[in-house]
């Protein structure tokens, strides 16, 4: 019986990853197109813009997006999974076996956790690196003029005081969490908060105190504009300041959130958000357990019983109720109204709670 168990429970292990997975490649080819398909359209109008370099971008920028439909791929892959099962009543041959529910659902379990602790140990900082990857390149594509992208700039601000005065940094895109910027615009104050200039440049670099900028052209009130190949602007910020300003929770790969977190706290910033995003990533594999169980919940009806339609619906609607959760916690989170750690695991609680009461009734009353 033991060896039987065991071969039955890696024929269903290996049915929910082969779904599972399936589900993850069709969402990523589909978001790839869609997302090149902009790209062509955003660039259609640049003469050096090669078609592998746009397929290469949005090819690097997908990955992030998909990390956060992760769980999403897990609970339609299961779904579907026990669905296929059911179908071909396999699932009525295990229950005659004497096989309970609990057990052909453990091998999914376990497979969800691993896809779990791969995706946040090893996927995570792939698209972390690929994001910045595919910064670089977007730059190259729109910033090659100086100034170039500046009027589509959205939200990197950067204000920064020393002894020469104010200076307002506006930037079209960041790479590096902050240290190389492009399509910049800086507006220069005297220490009397006083107009100096305004700078346009194609890109910044930090360095040790100072920002190096190169294709830069300088406006003031009383000169016709100067064109400079290079440019310096002194600085007392470290790249930890800059992070705040520029990098988002989401570029930081696992590995490197913690070493992010202290120095934030050490320069006196809020670590509201990089807390989230590693205590999300901590459970983020029991997360994908709680999607499978979701999915059970709804899936191991016996097809002769009618209804599947319903139950599909049912578990799309619990795993975007899930979600919706997911956010309001996330907002209150990064709003410092609840604790981090709390509003990472409440989604998992919920979700696993809730799909094993539903078990819990429907196999045993």
């Amino acid at each position: 019986m033991s060896m039987m168990t065991n071969t039955l429970g890696r024929y269903f292990a290996g049915r929910f990853v082969i779904a599972a997975v399936g589900v993850f490649a069709s969402i990523f080819v589909l978001l790839v197109l869609v997302d090149y398909i902009e790209m062509v359209r955003k660039t259609s109008g640049l003469v050096s813009a090669s078609a592998i370099t746009v397929a290469e971008t949005s090819l690097f920028r997908v990955p992030q997006l998909l990390e956060k439909l992760m769980p999403f791929c897990v609970l339609i892959g299961a779904m579907t999974c026990y669905l296929a099962l059911s179908r071909r009543l396999e699932l009525v041959v295990a229950r005659a076996a004497g096989i309970s529910a609990w057990q052909f659902i453990a091998p999914a379990l376990a497979s969800s956790i691993i896809l779990g602790v791969a995706a946040t140990t090893a996927y995570n900082p792939m698209s972390a690196n690929l994001r910045e990857l595919s910064k670089r390149m977007e730059a190259e594509l729109f910033g090659s003029a100086p100034g170039g992208g500046i009027q589509d700039a959205s939200g990197f601000w950067l204000n920064q005081v020393n002894s020469e005065g104010h200076s307002i940094i506006n930037a079209a895109r960041s790479e590096q969490q902050g240290v190389r910027l492009t399509g910049l615009t800086v507006f220069r104050f005297d220490p009397d908060l006083q107009f100096k200039e305004r700078i346009e440049a194609r890109e910044a670099t930090l360095e040790d105190g100072r920002w190096a900028f190169k294709s830069v052209r300088r406006y003031s009130l009383d000169k016709p504009p100067v064109d400079q190949d290079n440019f310096y602007l002194a600085t007392t910020l470290t790249p930890a300041q800059v992070r705040n300003s520029f990098s988002t929770p989401e570029t930081v790969s696992f590995w490197q959130l913690p070493s992010y977190i202290r120095s934030s706290e050490s320069s006196g910033f809020a670590t509201a958000g990089y807390r989230l995003q590693y205590h999300k990533l901590i459970a983020q594999p029991f997360l994908l357990a709680a999607m499978v169980m979701l999915a059970a919940s709804v899936s191991l009806r016996f097809f002769r019983f009618g209804g599947v339609q319903k139950m599909v619906l049912s578990g799309v609607g619990a795993g975007f109720l899930l979600y919706v959760l997911s956010k309001v916690t996330e907002d209150l989170s990064k709003a410092e109204l609840m604790h981090p750690i709390a509003a990472a695991w409440l989604p998992v609680c919920v979700g696993g709670l809730t799909g094993f009461l539903a078990l819990l009734y429907q196999e045993d009353g």
